[in-house]
């Protein structure tokens, strides 16, 4: 796919899809990056080649501001309020990156606020710098609320009462608050983030294509109640146990040392060394 847009760059190196957002000065969600945003994920939903998309920043002190306050201005407020029967476009998009069949990573060097922390907290992982990655929800303050799915990822993701001190207390959560409280998985020193989160992505990315994909889906089935996940879950493996890939890798694994002493005390050298030879 060509992946051609103005206010993101996409690079592609085999199954992994980097993007990098810029929009000057401060990575702004104007309306402009929020239609690339919307186009491109669709997109990359539909490439059939890629199994991981991480996304960045050019701007090492903001991955994205937050939403246009400018635009929120003009939405159109001469008619009553109507509960809506269907998404709006923006929890669409958050949800896309959400449930597509691709592994989607926030690299979030410096800031992120408002409708950019709500995307970034819809992605599957959220990784952050030592002393400068900060996460606020700005919205109650200017007399709203976060709209886009905020209110209900965040409880989600970090827990009922650490989400109210968010989105209440609209102050800045630090990183290493946000990693010890679940919204970050991890947190680097600057000179490192860039690093690890392309070896990391590059480590699923060597992993068979269908088992990476059917993974997220058995982990995502975990919104449901338990007996419902469990079914999907033993449905999934199932459906993976029939591929060839599985079927390859697992013989291979017992031959460069699965299942041995020595092998099991470095087990994650064992995986590394099948996505190699995938």
């Amino acid at each position: 796919m060509a992946y051609e847009y103005d206010l993101v760059k996409v690079e592609v190196d085999g199954r992994l899809a980097v993007v990098t957002i810029n929009n000057p000065p401060i990575n702004l969600l104007t309306l402009p990056l929020y239609a690339e945003l919307d186009a491109l994920t669709a997109e990359l939903k539909e490439d059939p080649d890629l199994t991981v998309v991480v996304f960045k920043s050019a701007d090492p002190d903001f991955f994205i501001a937050h939403f246009d306050v400018e635009a929120i201005l003009q939405f159109p407020i001469d008619k009553p309020a109507e509960k809506d029967l269907e998404l709006n476009l923006y929890h669409i998009m958050c949800e896309r990156v959400r449930t597509m069949d691709k592994v989607t990573i926030a690299q979030i060097e410096g800031r992120v606020g408002g409708g950019g922390s709500e995307f970034a907290a819809s992605m599957d992982m959220r990784f952050g710098v030592e002393g400068k990655t900060r996460i606020n929800q700005m919205e109650v303050p200017l007399g709203i609320l976060p709209g886009g799915t905020g209110t209900q990822r965040l409880p989600r993701l970090i827990g009922r009462a650490r989400a109210m001190e968010v989105i209440l207390g609209a102050d800045d959560l630090d990183a290493a608050t946000a990693e010890r409280w679940g919204y970050l998985n991890r947190i680097f020193p600057a000179d490192e983030i860039e690093a690890w989160v392309n070896g990391f992505a590059r480590r699923i990315a060597s992993f068979p294509v269908e088992s990476v994909r059917l993974a997220k889906a058995s982990v995502s089935a975990a919104d449901q109640p338990l007996s419902q996940g469990l079914l999907e879950e033993a449905y999934l493996f199932q459906r993976l146990l029939r591929n060839d890939s599985a079927q390859t890798n697992m013989q291979r694994y017992l031959e460069i040392g699965g299942q041995t002493r020595e092998g099991e005390l470095r087990v994650n050298e064992l995986n590394a060394e099948l996505g190699r030879d995938a």
